[in-house]
């Protein structure tokens, strides 16, 4: 029958028969676009504003610049009168206001390691790599997007810290214009930002947090002191081209008459962050997860 009829007489229409077959799920339209440098950065953005421990470590690190900067000044003014003649000529009025810069490294290291093996940690890299097979961009994205971070923060922090440090130094400071101050402030924020990128590229190395801090803290801290103690002729053909030393060769007013020049000290951090990054290049590229 086409209509079913009712008590009162009238007809209505009979309802159609369900189409056969079990109804499948609504199917939702997803949109993939192919990654790219600019996609890879805005990712890496997002996870670097989103670890808590960034803001705290950077704020760390600026703090100790700026604060041991002002500390050293004004300590070297007040104890002025107790420095030994050739103390006083060999004094640098902007070294030691940018002497920050010796635990600042640290707060800066930790950041950088932590980037990468806290990923490793929590198993969101697996994620990451998923979404960026080729591996590479995400280690340049990491390495590129915490070293213009740094350099920023860094340049900031040893421009106020020379400013200040230099009044607190009353009349024994120095200017902006004078010989070795502004590559000083600039050559500090190079060579931290040096230091961090060192950093991610020893997390993709080692993916272990204590591991990467301890080896940068080996680097920076532990192998310049256990260099004094080999033989003097050993001395000079190691200790200058560690990467602390060869740091300070670069951005230091007054360097030590047995440091590299600023030219070579440049070169040997150049050398030591390309050797590490490739490295690190090499074994991303080779290693599971």
């Amino acid at each position: 029958m086409s209509a079913l009829e009712t008590q009162a007489g009238a007809t209505v229409p009979a309802p159609r028969a369900a189409p056969a077959g079990p109804a499948g799920p609504a199917r939702l339209a997803v949109r993939s676009h192919p990654v790219s440098t600019r996609r890879v950065l805005l990712s890496e953005w997002v996870k670097f504003r989103s670890l808590r421990s960034t803001a705290w470590t950077l704020l760390a690190a600026v703090v100790l610049m700026i604060g041991i900067g002002w500390l050293a000044g004004w300590g070297s003014n007040d104890s002025w009168a107790e420095l030994s003649p050739q103390e006083q000529a060999t004094f640098s009025p902007v070294d030691i206001t940018l002497a920050g810069y010796y635990l600042a490294q640290l707060a800066v290291s930790v950041l950088g390691v932590l980037l990468v093996t806290g990923e490793y940690a929590t198993g969101m890299v697996r994620a990451t790599f998923a979404a960026v097979p080729r591996r590479l961009p995400v280690l340049w994205a990491k390495a590129a997007l915490f070293a213009g971070v740094t350099f920023t923060l860094m340049l900031l922090a040893a421009l106020l810290s020379f400013v200040g440090g230099q009044q607190l130094l009353g009349e024994h400071s120095a200017t902006l214009g004078e010989a070795g101050s502004v590559r000083g402030i600039v050559g500090v924020a190079c060579y931290l930002t040096v230091v961090g990128v060192l950093a991610v590229a020893l997390g993709f190395l080692i993916r272990s947090t204590a591991g990467g801090v301890a080896t940068m803290c080996g680097l920076l801290l532990v192998l310049p002191t256990l260099g004094l103690l080999l033989p003097s002729s050993w001395q000079e053909h190691v200790l200058p081209y560690l990467p602390s030393n060869a740091g300070a060769a670069f951005f230091s007013a007054a360097p030590s008459a047995d440091s590299l020049s600023a030219t070579a000290g440049a070169a040997v951090l150049g050398g030591w962050l390309l050797v590490t990054g490739v490295a690190a290049a090499v074994t991303l590229t080779r290693r599971d997860v």
